[in-house]
């Protein structure tokens, strides 16, 4: 049943706690023959959170109306692992995640990307809210670097909007570990030229996620990063 836009089972208790426990128990039997025993769970907790995402998408449409035709389903990631070129073999994540550009998940766009699930002890958690531009191709790339260079007092304005400083400080993603051919090393902007993905990260633990409106909580969160997302968007597609 739903209640306010709020996602919960039958009886009235919230899922996410069950969902938490389903990701740890997969954690600890990451094998198929396991997942396939316990997939009529897994099928309803991920109906729930599709949901959830649902709920998340349409108040973020509300600031960004090109996502009111963006559906979780074209947005949450597949569970099962791509294994090809990972040195991580187990089969399935333990993790739920969902990622939008401006035309859903398979769109190569900057955008923004939501990750919940365990610790991953030594590693850290990595459940949280994501927003930038992740593997970009050489050219996008050069773009982007030109970009910022070109137009540093709007770049670095967003950047350090007090809202993106409070909810969303440093930066993650990887980094060159000197600055680019074609730049000199003393150049003023060398950190954001170095930087070979440009992604800021707010951390989102269970406490969050067991608040049952971190929907909309998540899409007021990721309204902060407007300005950013849409400053790498029109940087791509600008004409040189």
């Amino acid at each position: 049943m739903k209640q306010h836009g709020l996602n919960l089972k039958a009886g009235g208790a919230y899922y996410m706690p069950r969902l938490y426990d389903f990701l740890g128990r997969l954690r600890d039997n990451n094998n198929r023959e396991w997942f396939k025993a316990n997939k009529t769970e897994y099928d309803e907790l991920r109906a729930l959170w599709l949901a959830d995402i649902d709920v998340m998408l349409a108040h973020m449409s509300e600031w960004w109306p090109s996502l009111r035709s963006v559906t979780a389903k074209g947005c949450a990631y597949r569970i099962y692992r791509d294994t090809r070129f990972s040195l991580d073999k187990t089969p399935l994540k333990t993790y739920f995640s969902a990622g939008t550009g401006l035309n859903g998940r398979s769109s190569h766009d900057p955008g923004f990307y939501l990750q919940l699930g365990p610790s991953r002890g030594s590693d850290g958690d990595e459940s949280g809210l994501y927003g930038g531009l992740w593997c970009p191709d050489a050219p996008t790339l050069k773009k982007v670097r030109k970009a910022i260079v070109d137009n540093i007092e709007e770049f670095e304005e967003i950047v350090h909007a007090p809202e993106v400083e409070k909810f969303f400080p440093g930066w993650c993603g990887r980094m060159l570990k000197t600055i680019p051919k074609g730049y000199d090393r003393s150049h003023p902007q060398a950190h954001f030229l170095r930087m070979l993905e440009y992604g800021k990260f707010y951390p989102a633990g269970e406490d969050f996620f067991y608040d049952p409106s971190w929907p909309v909580r998540a899409a007021g969160l990721f309204s902060h990063l407007r300005p950013f997302v849409e400053f790498l968007d029109y940087s791509i597609k600008e004409e040189v």
